[in-house]
């Protein structure tokens, strides 16, 4: 007996009387994505892909997080619990500007009213991230259509077709009302332009090119150009421009706005459901790769079209 007290006091001897133990944690940052490489009181670690990280806090009260992008937080031992998620602060970066959550989380159901009309009523509107936003507004459909419905009186309902309903119906009125501007505005300094001279930038058979291309596929062009990032901005100022009929531009504006609203919010929330059901992940942890997918896959098209088109262009132009 005597030699295990003397065994322990020995060991109490040369470890701290208050060393940790490692802790499995989930570390994100306030946009609910992976922090990556952060520092834990001068070490550094890393995340995996799903956001978890095993640290061995140092002896203390407090534990210090910090990191290339986040200032310095701390938290408690008792916050540092297996399994538990540390949510860091990142610091404003100009790359926040194309992430859908920035304005999900800063802005809210308003901001995202605001960005959809100014996507294509305000003529730099063309760098916003229509297509994702929409996509990531259907994986928080629910947030998003209760801070409307809480003004009516219907808020905490918990009707999942209701939600969506509501959230559609404002996401389309707002597309709708931004694509109608952006069209007034074509209409307005159309004319004009049919008397500025041919410069650089500017050459007056584009505007007989874009009114014959409209007269022929005015209708599919406003409907599929919401589905493409740029193009959605611009699509409805030069149908404003050639003169598109009025009747046929809002009939398509309706219809490609309702259309591009509903499948991308519809594919967000069910998707979300859908994954998590089979595969048992939330698609809230794969944000960022989401959107690095849905950028690639609307900007393809666009991308094709300006370096293989203008070879084919040049192709049949050779004698």
């Amino acid at each position: 007996m005597k030699r295990i007290i003397v065994v322990f006091l020995f060991l109490c001897s040369i470890l701290p009387a208050d060393a940790q133990q490692p802790v499995k944690l989930r570390i994100f940052n306030q946009y609910e994505a992976p922090v990556g490489k952060f520092i834990v009181d001068g070490t550094e670690y890393a995340t995996t892909a799903d956001g978890f990280a095993t640290i061995t806090p140092s002896a203390g009260d407090t534990v210090t997080f910090s990191g290339k992008d986040y200032p310095e937080q701390r938290f408690g031992l008792n916050q540092l619990q297996e399994g538990a998620t540390i949510t860091l602060q990142k610091k404003f970066t100009w790359k926040d500007i194309v992430n859908p959550m920035f304005y999900i989380k800063y802005g809210g159901l308003w901001l995202l009213l605001f960005i959809i009309f100014a996507e294509t009523g305000l003529f730099a509107g063309f760098f916003l991230p229509g297509d994702s936003l929409l996509f990531v507004a259907g994986i928080y459909s629910s947030n998003l259509a209760n801070e409307f419905l809480r003004l009516i009186g219907l808020g905490g309902l918990g009707n999942e077709w209701l939600e969506l309903l509501v959230l559609c119906s404002l996401l389309a009125v707002a597309g709708i009302l931004g694509n109608t501007v952006g069209y007034w505005t074509g209409r307005k300094v159309g004319p004009t332009m049919y008397h500025w001279k041919d410069n650089l930038l500017f050459k007056k058979r584009y505007l007989h090119e874009a009114h014959d291309f409209y007269e022929k596929h005015g209708g599919a062009a406003i409907v599929f150009a919401r589905f493409l990032p740029f193009i959605r901005t611009f699509a409805p100022i030069v149908a404003g421009i050639v003169e598109m009929d009025r009747k046929k531009f809002v009939f398509y504006n309706v219809v490609g706005c309702i259309a591009w609203v509903v499948s991308m919010i519809f594919a967000g929330h069910f998707l979300q459901i859908w994954v998590k059901n089979q595969f048992g992940v939330e698609l809230k942890d794969k944000l960022e790769l989401i959107v690095i997918i849905i950028i690639a896959v609307t900007t393809a098209p666009v991308l094709w079209k300006f370096f293989f088109g203008k070879r084919k262009t040049a192709d049949t132009q050779q004698p």
